[in-house]
């Protein structure tokens, strides 16, 4: 055998590359024996394509899942997930799909997760739809604060028709909480947790089904608004923070049931391309560009908007999702996602390519 000193680098390179390259494929089924090569096809169009991680995140029976309804990710690249398992309500993987940490066991209706900074410090906001309550904690579990639906508010017969699906929030410390699965109301709190009003439901012109996630969105000039995933009514929301509607983006064939920016681009879960009339449908991932106009379907057909600008009915087309509800996306650029009704299956990464 040749010492390998005496081989010169670039060739003892080209040998370490090839025997890795070899070994990661020798590995490959042995660690994930439901996925091959073959299997894992580039997502998505144009500038925003991606790659599915094989395995990642799988925890085994000691972490469960359930439905796994929230992203975030902290300063410090941690993956946070907030599943209704019971378990384990909020599970903390770290970017290779190691656990962290895990915790919480009192939140059976486990829904809308949001991560903010107050005075350096990062805190959670958590809905929560069978005990009907928000919840301010810490990023290991410490509940701070918590809401119950306001009393006299005029617009709820009985409390558990309160169900708050998310929680949007702005700069100055205010938030809105959406009763998504509820009434359909928006209630505003200030930046002191005080309830202030309510608006939005029927009279306010919001169909029912509606309001399941959202953001606050600011302008270029400094203007907020509420920019809401409206689910079953296959559009984005634009609202002023006192309720009234600015307009509306369509998604057809699209269930955005959250909506996510980073940097100049907005990305939107789709739960389904025919929910809820086919709860077998599988679902996308839709990156939409500064003007709301959508550039890539991650899993989905491309975009079409015709020789009239019109948006064409988007569809599902690589069978790698199984209705996506949240999404992250961390300082590599790699997606997050948060399945509901999924068959208890971990979030999924994807890589961009």
């Amino acid at each position: 055998m040749i010492p390998t000193s005496m081989i010169p680098d670039s060739r003892r390179t080209f040998l370490g590359k090839g025997l890795r390259t070899a070994a990661a494929a020798s590995l490959a089924p042995m660690a994930f024996p439901w996925v091959r090569a073959a299997e894992t096809p580039i997502l998505g169009q144009g500038e925003f394509r991606y790659r599915v991680v094989p395995g990642w995140g799988n925890l085994g029976p000691s972490t469960p899942v359930n439905d796994c309804h929230g992203l975030v990710v902290d300063r410090e690249g941690h993956i946070l997930l907030f599943t209704n398992e019971t378990k384990n309500n909020v599970v903390v993987y770290d970017p290779k799909g190691r656990l962290v940490h895990k915790w919480g066991t009192q939140y059976p209706g486990a829904h809308g997760l949001s991560l903010v900074t107050e005075d350096r410090r990062e805190v959670l906001f958590l809905t929560d739809l069978q005990r009907h309550q928000v919840f301010k904690t810490t990023l290991d579990g410490t509940v701070l604060q918590e809401w119950s639906l306001p009393k006299n508010t005029g617009k709820y017969p009985k409390e558990d028709e309160y169900r708050p699906s998310w929680t949007l929030h702005a700069a100055n410390g205010e938030f809105f909480v959406l009763d998504g699965y509820g009434r359909d109301y928006i209630l505003h709190y200030g930046a002191d947790g005080e309830f202030r009003r309510i608006f939005g439901g029927a009279e306010g012109g919001i169909v029912h089904w509606g309001p399941h996630g959202g953001m606050i969105d600011v302008s270029p000039s400094g203007e907020s608004t509420l920019l809401i995933a409206m689910s079953d009514q296959q559009h984005l929301m634009r609202m002023t923070t006192d309720g009234r509607i600015l307009g509306t983006t369509p998604l057809p064939g699209g269930n955005p049931r959250q909506i996510r920016r980073y940097g100049q681009q907005y990305f939107v879960a789709h739960l389904g391309d025919h929910w809820p009339k086919d709860r077998n449908c599988r679902g996308f991932v839709s990156v939409l560009d500064a003007s709301l106009r959508v550039i890539s379907n991650v899993g989905g057909t491309a975009p079409d908007y015709g020789t009239d600008g019109k948006l064409r009915p988007m569809a599902h087309r690589e069978d790698v999702f199984q209705h996506p509800h949240d999404l992250a996306v961390d300082r590599e650029g790699s997606l997050y996602i948060a399945q509901f009704a999924s068959g208890r299956t971990y979030p999924i990464k994807l890589e961009r390519v």
